[in-house]
């Protein structure tokens, strides 16, 4: 800030410079009539010079030397006499002469010393003014450069601030799809699957929309049968490749004891799942869990240590249980184009520090404008090291997407309190300024709220 100012002022001196410099100049250089009484004065002594070497060479003698320099004299005095002659004239004559046509009373080197304060007053002023007008005065302020972090307070205000504007337009589909995933970051699944319904209310045939409503239902309801089973068969219907569909069909299959249906949701997804991804693996393990269960004598599931769970609306953790489900299946790779992902991990000296319950918050913002996250997860430190994906399908608003900033801000925080709201002796880490669609992010958690 101290630099902007220095380098403006710097710029206000050279331009009035620039302006004043040949006013001033004018103002110094004398009237016409001062100029020629000097030239007239200049070439008298000149020729009195030439008399006296014309009487030191002989040319003359001393009488014609005498008469001409007495000639000399008199024009002189009658030079000074003409001089104060036309300064007093000027001085008994200056009202009559500024009523003349086309007369100016004031000389010129004081108009040129007016107009030169003028502009020296009114050029720092009109840039200033201009500034103030049309530049951001606001980015000049202390508090602009060190914007407070996020809080859980501004994220729940975005999100009922959306919610009252569904009020008002309740026929906007994509709001209502918008509030549904808000509520199922802020884990308030109740809240998430009424605008999910409203949702799919308004477009019953999009497929996605009925899987991750879906999601949603089996979250409240700890379950995945009943409703979310109908709308993930409504969904594999319409969309037989769709892989959340073909993930949730499993789980809930696995969860009514159906090995060998689960078996054959999983495969399909995994065959189209991309190779080595988090989804890909987790259904790895999903497939191992439903194989052994299948194999166990009685078609008994054996007692697992992971359950396999419903992913809710892609943003909550993909540990989220569904009650006698069992295997992870991972949150599918999601389908927008401008996304962040990278793996994110806990710093050793810190290990002692973080509960394997503490949660996990992963977001992205802006580097430069609106401290709102971008895109948002909760996660646990059991889960560590954690594969994360950030994208547009996590947005909160519409105009809050990762795809409609250049520049953003990946951080990570450790909160035992399970609040999003930075407290002192969370662990963080942060990454940045990136650019959206960066992969194979490596975010360490290395450093203590203070």
């Amino acid at each position: 800030m101290t630099a902007f100012y220095i380098g403006a002022a710097a710029l206000l001196l050279a331009a009035c410079a620039f302006v004043l410099w040949p006013l001033l100049r004018t103002s110094r250089r004398p009237s016409p009539a001062q100029s020629n009484s000097a030239s007239n004065l200049a070439v008298l002594r000149e020729q009195q010079a030439l008399l006296d070497a014309d009487l030191a060479a002989g040319r003359i003698d001393s009488a014609q030397h005498l008469a001409a320099r007495t000639e000399l004299e008199q024009r002189v005095l009658e030079e000074d006499a003409g001089r104060a002659s036309t300064s007093d004239k000027a001085a008994r004559g200056s009202h009559k002469a500024a009523s003349s046509a086309g007369a100016d009373a004031s000389p010129r080197g004081t108009r040129a010393t007016l107009l030169a304060a003028v502009l020296g007053l009114a050029v720092p002023l009109l840039a200033v003014g201009l500034y103030a007008r049309l530049g951001n005065p606001a980015g000049l302020l202390p508090q602009a450069a060190a914007q407070p972090p996020v809080t859980e307070a501004d994220v729940v205000a975005m999100v009922e601030k959306l919610a009252q504007r569904m009020q008002a337009q309740p026929d906007d589909a994509k709001g209502w799809l918008m509030l549904g995933r808000s509520y199922a970051a802020l884990q308030r699944f109740p809240d998430s699957a009424k605008a999910y319904a409203r949702a799919v209310a308004l477009t019953p045939n999009d497929a996605q929309l009925l899987v991750d409503y879906a999601d949603v239902l089996a979250a409240v309801a700890q379950s995945a049968a009943g409703e979310p089973t109908q709308l993930i068969t409504r969904a594999l219907q319409i969309e037989p490749g769709n892989l959340k569909a073909l993930a949730l069909a499993g789980s809930a299959a696995f969860e009514r004891k159906d090995y060998a249906g689960a078996i054959t949701y999983w495969t399909q997804a995994r065959t189209a799942a991309p190779a080595g991804s988090e989804f890909a693996q987790g259904l790895d393990a999903s497939l191992a869990e439903a194989r052994a269960a299948a194999d166990t004598p009685g078609n008994a599931p054996a007692p697992v240590a992971n359950a396999p769970t419903v992913a809710v609306a892609a943003t909550a953790s993909p540990n989220a249980a569904a009650s006698g489900a069992a295997g992870k299946v991972a949150s599918p790779p999601p389908a927008a184009a401008e996304q962040l992902a990278g793996r994110i991990t806990l710093a050793p000296a810190l290990a002692g520090r973080a509960a394997a319950d503490d949660t996990v918050f992963i977001y992205a913002r802006a580097a430069e404008g609106p401290r709102m996250p971008l895109a948002i997860q909760r996660r646990k430190v059991s889960e560590l090291p954690i594969t994360f994906t950030l994208d547009d399908s996590m947005a909160m608003a519409s105009e809050m997407k990762l795809s409609k900033f250049g520049s953003v801000i990946v951080e990570a925080r450790v909160s035992k309190s399970g609040n999003a709201m930075p407290q002192a002796g969370d662990l963080r880490g942060q990454l940045g300024p990136l650019k959206p669609g960066s992969a194979g992010l490596v975010l360490v958690i290395d450093s203590v709220q203070p």
